[in-house]
């Protein structure tokens, strides 16, 4: 599939209240009807899978030679490893609720999706924290939910089989901040608190950016945008 029609897709389509109509200078935007068709061809003919499977395992490997990496250190030097990762297109799938709602936003839809605490899991990133974690990893998981949203996104981690977190972080709802400064400043302190950070996954580019990991992994996300 043509990555360029998708990221026009992912400018155009409302995502979860972050979203916006951006129309690109010099042409006539391209039919919504007809990218989110593209959309749903890309997801339905398995490539958006394989795309997430391929970084998950590039990940895999990374962690792998972390792992390695620090076992060969003195046991005085060895630091302690942590792993970062974002919640929805990242562990979690929304595709079905997206689907549902035709790929719109609708604020009371979307908070009522959360407390159902339903999303299926998106295995290949979620097999990725459970191997940290059995590796002796430390699991933070930073997510532009809102706090009202802890309850129910409590609920769907532990049915998907995340738990023994070492910090999960919602986005305070009263503060202006945009979810990437957010995001980086929760890195900010995880660093500051002695972990050294070594992998940090998201489906956004303001999961990612900011610093404080030793490597970051972008997953496929045609969906939506967040700042």
């Amino acid at each position: 599939m043509n990555r360029r029609r998708f990221l026009r897709a992912a400018l155009l389509l409302v995502g979860f209240g972050w979203g916006q109509w951006i129309a690109l200078p010099g042409a006539e935007p391209a039919n919504l009807n007809l990218l989110k068709t593209e959309i749903g061809t890309y997801v339905d003919s398995g490539e958006y899978d394989r795309d997430i499977a391929r970084v998950a395992g590039e990940a895999h490997e990374w962690l792998e030679h972390c792992v390695a990496r620090e076992a060969q250190r003195p046991p005085g030097e060895r630091r302690r490893l942590a792993a970062v990762f974002d919640i929805d297109e990242t562990l979690l799938s929304n595709l079905p609720h997206m689907r549902k709602m035709d790929f719109g936003y609708v604020p009371a839809a979307w908070n009522a999706w959360v407390d159902l605490g339903e999303a299926p899991a998106i295995r290949p990133v979620r097999d990725l924290l459970v191997f940290a974690r059995q590796k002796g990893i430390a699991i933070f998981i930073l997510t532009g939910r809102f706090e009202r949203d802890r309850a129910g996104t409590d609920k769907n981690l532990r049915a998907v089989g995340i738990t023994d977190l070492s910090g999960l972080s919602f986005k305070p709802a009263d503060q202006p901040q945009s979810t990437g400064s957010f995001k980086t400043e929760c890195r900010r302190k995880i660093v500051a608190d002695g972990f050294t950070i070594v992998l940090n996954i998201g489906d956004q580019k303001s999961d990612l950016d900011g610093g404080f990991a030793e490597r970051t992994f972008k997953l496929a996300d045609p969906f939506y945008e967040i700042r």
